[in-house]
């Protein structure tokens, strides 16, 4: 039989979310992993007993980290350019789903441009193809914004404008989400 327990939000040792977008999380068996190994400090649990053959321990809904996690430079990958341009095309300006949105080379590829944070910008298919193998200024189609390296802090700032679809009441006191519209 197949269990299905809630997420577990998962908190730095200084009690903010890891991130927002992918909010941090932790499935159940991990979380009780973390318990069981004291690895984590449990801050909330769940009204919701988890029992093995000799044992029952309260499911956690709010784990930190016992020791504080650095927040490094963000990792380059389609997710982290699409939340720091915020989902929004960088020609057309309409906001998109994640898996609407193309990487762009702001400079081609066939005209030398890498892909690196300062030379990739988010857009529809259909503003991609439009712009094809040319330079903003070459297609006509001037940008939003240009390209930048964003810090941890700004993606995990932008990532509170997009709250889950699930959230617990024991998580308020530790997520405090933007207006999508402010973001």
């Amino acid at each position: 039989m197949t269990m299905h327990f809630p997420p577990t939000l998962l908190l730095n040792a200084d009690f903010q979310p890891l991130s927002y977008l992918p909010l941090s999380t932790l499935g159940w068996k991990d979380a009780m992993k973390a318990v069981v190994e004291e690895t984590h400090v449990v801050v909330a649990n769940y009204d919701i007993d988890v029992r093995s053959t000799k044992s029952s321990i309260k499911l956690p809904s709010v784990l930190a980290l016992r020791t504080y996690c650095p927040q490094n430079d963000p990792g380059f990958t389609r997710f982290n350019v699409f939340l720091r341009d915020k989902f929004i095309c960088q020609y057309c300006a309409a906001r998109f789903k994640a898996d609407d949105l193309t990487f762009d080379h702001v400079i081609p590829r066939t005209q030398g441009g890498k892909t690196t944070w300062l030379n990739i910008a988010s857009a529809c298919h259909i503003c991609n193809g439009l712009k094809a193998g040319r330079t903003p200024k070459e297609a006509g189609m001037p940008l939003l914004r240009a390209p930048y390296e964003p810090s941890a802090y700004e993606l995990k700032d932008r990532g509170r404008a997009f709250p889950p679809s699930y959230l617990h009441e024991t998580w308020n006191d530790y997520l405090y989400w933007d207006s999508p519209l402010e973001a």
